[in-house]
């Protein structure tokens, strides 16, 4: 799963919460329910202005049990651990978000966005025959750049022949474009099962 996927996710989650908590909230606020005649189950939070978030009883249910205090805090443990790495996530790159690439006018300095590059190679390596899907990025340091690729073959596929061609093709034109006559890269080829073929059963002998 990529960063922008769970960056998605986790806002679209955490948006959804904060909806619904604001609605719940607005509407027991402006006394919405008794207006619009709609009954409530007595579980149901915040029914009437004058009704707090949470009642005494909610919040003292259940502490005075023995396992309360440790879940509460285990809970609140593994929030804080999950913002962290989330925030560690956003703040940390795998690689550079984007690369020089060589121009031949002077003083002129073009860009080149490294998921655009990875993309490329990706579409060039998956037209290759055998190939069935691939993933690839840039990583390392702008001058120290290292292209990662992983490779998926159909079942039968040649990784010899898949090894050539992706070092002949994708990889020979991203050097080309970096302006380097090497581009380090961790290639890792992986071969597709073959369904498993269904038995058939055996020939009955007629005595």
């Amino acid at each position: 799963m990529s960063r922008s996927t769970v960056n998605r996710v986790v806002l679209g989650l955490a948006g959804a919460l904060l909806l619904v908590g604001g609605v719940l909230v607005l509407a027991g606020g402006l006394d919405l329910y008794g207006r619009l005649g709609v009954r409530m189950p007595t579980w149901w939070p915040l029914t009437s202005p004058d009704q707090p978030v949470l009642s005494d009883a909610s919040r003292t249910r259940w502490s005075g049990e023995a396992w309360w205090w440790p879940v509460v805090f285990a809970v609140l443990g593994l929030t804080v651990a999950l913002a962290l790495w989330w925030l560690f996530a956003q703040v940390r790159r795998s690689g550079p978000s984007s690369v020089t690439l060589p121009v031949g006018g002077a003083g002129v300095t073009v860009r080149l966005r490294s998921r655009a590059l990875a993309d490329a190679v990706e579409t060039e390596t998956v037209a290759l025959p055998d190939v069935t899907r691939v993933q690839a990025r840039l990583t390392g340091r702008p001058k120290q750049l290292l292209l990662r690729a992983a490779v998926r073959l159909a079942p039968g596929g040649d990784p010899a022949g898949a090894v050539d061609d992706f070092l002949t093709g994708p990889l020979a034109h991203a050097r080309t474009t970096l302006g380097q006559d090497d581009l380090p890269t961790d290639l890792r080829l992986r071969v597709t099962r073959a369904p498993a073929a269904s038995r058939a059963p055996a020939p009955r002998r007629v005595l």
